[in-house]
């Protein structure tokens, strides 16, 4: 009697639509569980007395994003119902062409909540158009996923969602679109004004929905979701596909393809400021600086610099970690330089190789070794090969991914060893070989370009921390989980490599350089987590470092480069944003990760995001409250410094400043 009544009410048009909707609004909640269990140590980081009333706020903001996901599905089909129930016309083609439609659509949502989630683990991002920066090696991407079984798990869900879906989808569409005619029961007049009445309500409900707010200003943004001082329940009320989409969008906005942080004009007086050099050389660049080191090392030491895979800071004992995972890295660090306060330029392998070895800043979502026309830049290999160095770069895996063995080439790296260069039985993965192989490797091929009675740079890139993790049986770790076991296997890898060197005759003679390509988002206080920034930088050389020092102050990779040619004493043009730590101080360093860039120094983290928010944090308590207001002048200096580096890099790049020609001529020391 009750479901009579009900249907006598409420037209079966908007009954489909209304059950359709909470069927979609089911597997996105389905999803959002999934991911808060898959993210359950981030619950750790939430107060105690609160975490609950969080975790609830953030799943009734997912319902907010999800309606909105779901309103834009819903709309062509409700616009095609209205026509049909206005002129009582109903077909068996237009209803299945309604289900099919519906089914795709909501499949392909759900296979994006699907991929969210081992994108969100590895990221502490919600998915976005970043997870298509490697579409142009899709072999490489696919193999790197199917080996390792935390990144494609959630395809298992994926499918049984689809299919439970389907079945409610079907049920729903034959029951209200189907098997129940339309009946013109009393007044027809009042009937069909009811009906109009009841659908233009339902579109109103649409409209707003899919605004997500009834504020005139604005519809709802991710911004929104911010609704605490705490990282992790605010992203996890984000739906994965609105995310997305909004990053689409802006991506290709033309006002968006191109960073306007400042005026450039504004941005290049501020850097040169903050260089604090006399006389540049303006017909190179803005920032170009001729440095003459006061002394030289007649011996040319050889320079091996290592840029380790996800090597966070927070995994060294030296930085606090208990778990005893490093111990080479820790002595290491001991017995050489240390610098304790040096980021990463943000959170891809790319902007690893790049600010390390080019000493430019990561740059929003640019990807500087793709471009149709690579670049000459002044880097470290183009000027150690003024000084007659040989150069050489390793990697694990295919040279062709990010395009970084073409962009190397193009930038004086004589040779590029990777992939194809191992035997095939050494291959373990898509990643290549573990790399302790990959050090093993390279021995004979240094002691070659030793030979030649000239210094070698050489450039290492390892992968075995990153999935699909690989662990060697001839390793043994202390560890029972796995994701520590393979920092243990990484770290043994480098005690490995030590000591292979040391029995070559070109050891005494070489600087190390320890450093990662960016770190791990480990104990995620914040949306940025510093941990995914906060890099262990070490210099070791028994013979090339005359004793053990430690270094406070604030740096970047960008600063590595110009620290090693201020260690080995040699004159060059210096055309980057890096300074030489040993010599130069830093008042902030700053770091960007996509869609939002941050600063740091020792009281404070800011953080300006794209979507128009900003925080300021006392991070070294892990404080979670916002001083923007409270600290402007603050802010606004931090902030100035960061985006005047970040849009002068642009600047540079964009007027093709960034080469120096080979005619121009170093002053020697005095």
């Amino acid at each position: 009697m009750e479901k009579s009544k009900v249907n006598k009410l409420i037209p079966n048009h908007l009954l489909f639509l209304f059950f359709t909707y909470l069927s979609g609004l089911l597997f996105f909640t389905a999803f959002r569980v999934l991911l808060l269990l898959s993210e359950m140590n981030r619950i750790a980081d939430l107060p105690e007395s609160g975490s609950t009333g969080l975790l609830l706020k953030a799943f009734f903001m997912g319902f907010r994003f999800d309606t909105v996901i779901s309103g834009y599905i819903l709309g062509i089909p409700f616009a095609i119902l209205l026509f049909t129930s206005a002129f009582r016309f109903t077909h068996r083609i237009i209803a299945w062409t309604i289900f099919w439609y519906l089914f795709v659509l909501y499949c392909v949502a759900f296979f994006i909540c699907a991929a969210d989630i081992p994108y969100f683990n590895q990221f502490f991002a919600r998915f976005n158009v970043s997870a298509f920066l490697w579409a142009e090696t899709p072999g490489f991407v696919t193999k790197m996923i199917l080996q390792e079984f935390r990144y494609w798990w959630t395809f298992i869900p994926f499918i049984i969602f689809c299919f439970l879906f389907y079945k409610l989808l079907r049920r729903v569409t034959k029951k209200y679109l189907l098997d129940n005619p339309v009946e013109i029961t009393g007044n027809r007049i009042l009937f069909f004004a009811k009906n109009l009445i009841l659908t233009l309500l339902a579109g109103l409900i649409i409209f707003v929905g899919m605004r997500g707010r009834i504020s005139k200003k604005s519809p709802i943004r991710v911004g929104t979701a911010y609704f605490s001082n705490y990282a992790f329940p605010n992203q996890l009320g984000l739906n994965p596909v609105f995310t997305f989409l909004r990053s689409y969008l802006n991506s290709s906005n033309e006002e968006n393809k191109q960073l306007n942080l400042i005026d450039p004009n504004i941005a290049i007086k501020n850097v040169r400021k903050y260089l604090n050099f006399e006389n540049y050389i303006d017909s190179i660049s803005p920032i170009a600086r001729n440095i003459i080191p006061d002394t030289i090392l007649t011996n040319k030491p050889n320079v091996v610099i290592v840029i380790m895979e996800s090597m966070s800071a927070a995994k060294m004992g030296r930085y606090g970690n208990d778990n005893k995972l490093t111990p080479v890295l820790d002595s290491l660090a001991a017995t050489g330089y240390a610098f304790d306060n040096v980021y990463t330029a943000g959170i891809h392998t790319y902007n690893g190789v790049y600010g390390t070895l080019f000493s430019y800043p990561a740059i929003g979502r640019f990807h500087p070794m793709k471009g149709v026309e690579m670049l000459k830049y002044h880097s470290i290999a183009s000027v150690l090969k003024k000084h007659d160095y040989s150069s050489i770069y390793f990697t694990t895996h295919d040279s062709q991914f990010d395009n970084a063995g073409g962009f190397l080439s193009a930038n004086d790296y004589e040779q590029i060893i990777s992939q194809k260069d191992f035997p095939s039985n050494k291959i373990l993965s898509t990643l290549g070989v573990p790399d302790d192989y990959l050090f093993e490797f390279s021995i004979p091929i240094l002691n070659k370009l030793h030979e030649k009675n000239k210094p070698f740079l050489a450039a290492f890139m390892t992968a075995s921390d990153h999935g699909p993790y690989v662990i060697p049986d001839y390793f043994f770790p202390k560890s029972d989980n796995v994701r520590q076991q393979i920092v243990e296997y990484a770290d043994w890898s480098i005690g490995k490599f030590i000591q292979l060197s040391s029995e070559q005759e070109w050891f005494n003679n070489t600087l190390f350089v320890f450093i990662a390509d960016h770190g791990s988002p480990m104990n995620s206080v914040y949306d940025m987590p510093l941990n995914y920034f906060h890099t262990p930088l070490i210099f070791f050389g028994p013979n090339v470092l005359e004793e053990n020092r430690s270094f406070d102050c604030f740096g970047g990779q960008i600063d590595v480069f110009p620290t090693i040619l201020g260690i080995l004493g040699l004159p060059y043009v210096n055309n980057t944003f890096g300074i030489d730590l040993t010599r130069e101080e830093r008042p902030y360093t700053y770091f960007y990760m996509d869609d939002k860039y941050g600063v740091i120094n020792q009281e404070f983290f800011l953080v300006i995001r794209e979507n128009g928010l900003s925080s300021l944090y006392k991070y070294f308590e892990k404080d979670t409250k916002n001083y923007l207001e409270d600290l402007p002048d603050i802010v606004d200096v931090m902030d100035t410094y960061a985006k005047s580096n970040i849009q002068a890099a642009q600047w540079i790049i964009q007027n093709k400043k960034t080469k120096v020609e080979t005619r121009y001529k170093t002053q020697e020391p005095r």
